[in-house]
């Protein structure tokens, strides 16, 4: 990437990216770079960004930065789809996994482009053609999921136009390496390097006997039939419903190697990053539960710790970051987990997360106060 001249803004709808456009403006300005933004994006903040359409956009920049979280990230690598175009991530606000930089380091990171001291990763998506004829693209993951009040998703996976099994499950869904640690890491499947060029298949909460993950090449053709069973499902596109699929239904999936392209610094980010989920993990009271049975994750893009038993969600207790505290919202365990100690695992988690992040937690959780009173040892992270 030689010199740029034009850099194009992806902002989130709702965070505050004021300082974030600031520190690109006055970068871009020293250096005779020219910013382009969505009118509806930067509208609502005061900046001199030049407002353009999506299409402009991406046809003069030559790098897009994407403020915010995964969920900005990905519609930035959708809209530069197919194109050289490098998308340099930054969060703001809460942890996102996707993203490269957090705000803190976007001054550095624009050091480090001036100097060419970066790689250029690429990334695998999934196409898939609706029911209704359009084309969508996800970088996470396709999912075919059950909808509520409707069959289970029965959903038979062919590969090179045979047959191979067929699942029955809450959503059948198809994952990029990128994806791997989303939808699919919670439905149980493993963890891919995106350096890994392949689709997981995987099936959430299967009802079905066979419930493994599937790792396919690229190079090998993907159909889903919706079965004659099966239920109505809703087609999420990166967790966006697009579209529903009727029984009858076939969705050929259609991988697009180097799809996007994006700005890496760091040689071990990837699995930085997992650790920093997956780290809640094992944080076991003794004597509370079979730990070998639930873990604990951080599935920061929902805003909530999540206990799995067996890789399906049991309970869920809910946060919202601030930048000076963590607030814990509200704790719910699914019924038939019930009695089972989960709820103190995930409120331990969660204090265990706050002390090893050093960040004061607002427990408005009723059962997270009667659990602080019950474990006053555990009570050196509240605000006081």
């Amino acid at each position: 990437m030689g010199m740029i001249k034009v850099v194009g803004l992806v902002l989130h709808p709702r965070r505050d990216c004021g300082s974030a456009v600031d520190t690109i403006v006055s970068w871009a300005a020293a250096r005779g770079v020219t910013v382009l933004g969505l009118p509806d994006e930067i509208d609502r903040i005061d900046c001199s960004a030049e407002p353009v359409s999506a299409e402009e956009m991406v046809e003069r920049a030559g790098l897009l930065v994407s403020l915010g979280g995964d969920g900005t990230m990905l519609r930035s690598m959708r809209l530069v789809e197919g194109r050289k175009t490098p998308v340099l991530g930054v969060n703001v606000g809460r942890l996102g996994f996707l993203a490269e930089v957090d705000l803190p380091d976007l001054k550095d990171a624009l050091s480090s482009i001036d100097e060419h001291s970066y790689r250029i990763e690429s990334r695998t998506a999934v196409r898939t053609v609706l029911p209704d004829g359009r084309r969508v693209t996800a970088f996470n993951d396709i999912a075919l999921v059950r909808v509520p009040g409707h069959g289970l998703a029965a959903v038979g996976i062919r590969v090179e136009g045979k047959r191979f099994v067929n699942y029955a499950a809450d959503a059948v869904l198809v994952s990029t390496p990128t994806g791997s640690t989303a939808y699919s890491f919670s439905a149980g499947g493993p963890i891919v390097s995106p350096n890994v060029e392949a689709l997981i298949v995987s099936a959430a909460a299967a009802h079905s006997s066979f419930n493994r993950s599937l790792v396919l090449d690229t190079s090998e053709h993907l159909c889903l039939d919706v079965l004659p069973t099966s239920g109505r499902l809703a087609i999420e596109v990166d967790g966006i419903i697009e579209g529903y699929a009727e029984a009858g239904a076939s969705i050929e999936i259609e991988p697009v190697p180097a799809a996007a392209q994006v700005i890496r610094f760091g040689q071990t980010s990837f699995y930085e990053r997992a650790r920093r989920k997956l780290r809640v993990e094992g944080s076991a009271q003794a004597g509370d539960f079979d730990a070998g049975d639930a873990i604990v994750v951080d599935s920061f893009e929902q805003h909530r710790y999540e206990v799995l038993v067996g890789g399906e969600v049991a309970g869920m207790l809910h946060y919202r970051r601030h930048t000076d505290r963590v607030e814990l919202l509200h704790t719910e365990v699914d019924q038939a987990f019930s009695g089972r100690g989960l709820a103190g695992r995930l409120a331990s988690a969660a204090l265990a997360d706050a002390r090893s992040r050093a960040v004061p937690i607002v427990a408005t959780c009723p059962f997270v106060t009667g659990y602080l009173e019950r474990h006053p040892e555990l009570n050196d992270v509240e605000l006081r």
